[in-house]
């Protein structure tokens, strides 16, 4: 009898664990935005002339690019990243893009002058490392509202705004400064 009970309960915790394993991916799917709400998300970025004729992607886990909708205008907009403590969809020009493309992929960015929206504000781990996925010791969670980004301009023009670990979020202000990647922060209000 004690062989059986042990026999039962080897099968279930050797079968059970992939019923586990597909409950858990079950739920995460039933969780998951839907593509109407990302693109809900994305279109909060821009101002609507711009998001309206925006192309939509969404980018996933393995950092892979979906388009949720064709655009006509030249922008491309992404929604919030649900892994950063605040609201962070953005909408950006073909120039900011390719700049993006560029830091995501630890690449020299583009010398070409570009445009990012993030009206719906942003949060980043660090305002000096442009790879922080969590604050340091010496940097926390960097909050900005409403704004909008300029990248890949010259070194000089970054050299006229204020730059630092703890920025003043309410005016403008170089972001990861000194790095490739430096841009300025730019608030709407």
């Amino acid at each position: 009898m004690q062989r059986k009970i042990l026999q039962c309960l080897f099968m279930l915790a050797v079968l059970g664990t992939p019923l586990v394993a597909a409950a858990d991916e079950a739920k995460a799917a039933a969780k998951a935005p839907s593509d109407a709400m990302l693109i809900r998300s994305a279109m909060a970025a821009a101002p609507a002339a711009v998001a309206r004729n925006a192309t939509i992607v969404a980018m996933g886990a393995d950092g892979s690019m979906r388009t949720l909708r064709k655009g006509t205008n030249g922008f491309t907009c992404m929604p919030d990243n649900p892994e950063t403590p605040g609201p962070d969809p953005m909408c950006m020009d073909a120039n900011a893009m390719e700049w993006a493309h560029a830091w995501m992929g630890h690449k020299p960015p583009p010398s070409k002058l570009g445009l990012m929206y993030m009206l719906a504000g942003g949060t980043d781990a660090s305002n000096t490392d442009p790879y922080a996925t969590k604050p340091s010791t010496a940097d926390h969670w960097i909050k900005t509202g409403r704004h909008l980004m300029i990248v890949g301009a010259d070194p000089g023009f970054y050299a006229q705004y204020p730059s630092g670990a703890d920025p003043d979020t309410s005016v403008p202000y170089v972001m990861w400064a000194g790095t490739p990647y430096q841009h300025l922060m730019a608030p709407v209000h």
